[in-house]
């Protein structure tokens, strides 16, 4: 839900968007504005047949490497690298990245998520037990995210051993690097700071809707928060691309 309310924050209009990395297209129907034409480029071609061409009706299956992709540079409204695609190219991170920008159209979006640290949770909701803290979260959100900060978080444990050529990005440093070349950032939001990794703390907010709700403001108000980017199991960026410069201007 919180990477959905993302991608529908940052539609620009245009005819069409781009998926990289798309894998079954779990996303893709919230990329761009609604009514607009969705390309989704993968490695896999089992992938792109699962993608759900009831769901996407406009779905234009490209089977492809992001990091040489065979679409139209500056053709696309809006792009998404998502599911950490960048971390997962290693040395050719950069060149995913860059090929990735190629593509967006002046006064497009780019979004992307990305891998900064291990994850981390709420040192507050984590010592309760899962129903009472679903029983916390109807409380005003303001209560919640007051003592939130001040107990602080705790950083989850190493889910397993990094192999290969995984690599992290540091997203203030990375929007800082993208500021560089012209982008302006739009919303850097760390994903579930608060719940963590907590299957059971999930079920047990998700089956109360006014907690529920509740949950996911407190998320998205932390998630914001500079501090919560560094450890974030995953953050996701929106940029914009300005328009071109005039001669005069």
């Amino acid at each position: 839900m919180l990477r959905i309310r993302f991608l529908r924050r940052h539609p620009a209009p245009g005819l069409w968007a781009a998926d990289i990395g798309s894998g079954p297209g779990r996303f893709l129907p919230h990329i761009g504005p609604e009514g607009c034409r969705r390309v989704a480029l993968d490695l896999s071609q089992e992938m792109l047949l699962r993608i759900d061409s009831a769901a996407i009706p406009s779905v234009h299956r490209v089977r492809g490497d992001g990091g040489i992709p065979p679409l139209a540079r500056g053709g696309f409204a809006n792009v998404a690298v998502l599911g950490n695609a960048l971390g997962f190219a290693g040395r050719d991170s950069e060149r995913l990245l860059n090929s990735a920008e190629e593509l967006v159209a002046p006064e497009g979006r780019l979004l992307l998520e990305v891998v900064a640290g291990p994850g981390e949770r709420s040192r507050y909701l984590h010592r309760l037990p899962p129903k009472s803290a679903a029983r916390l979260l109807r409380s005003p959100v303001e209560v919640v995210y007051r003592r939130t900060l001040r107990e602080g978080f705790a950083r989850e444990p190493p889910r397993k051993p990094e192999e290969g050529e995984f690599r992290r990005f540091d997203p203030a440093d990375l929007a800082e690097r993208l500021g560089a070349r012209g982008w302006v950032t739009e919303e850097i939001l760390a994903v579930a700071p608060c719940l963590g990794a907590s299957p059971d703390a999930l079920e047990a907010v998700r089956s109360d809707e006014k907690g529920w709700g509740h949950v996911v403001e407190l998320e998205e108000r932390m998630g914001v928060v500079p501090d919560r980017w560094g450890s974030a199991a995953a953050v996701l960026l929106a940029f914009s691309r300005p328009p071109p410069t005039r001669p005069y201007d």
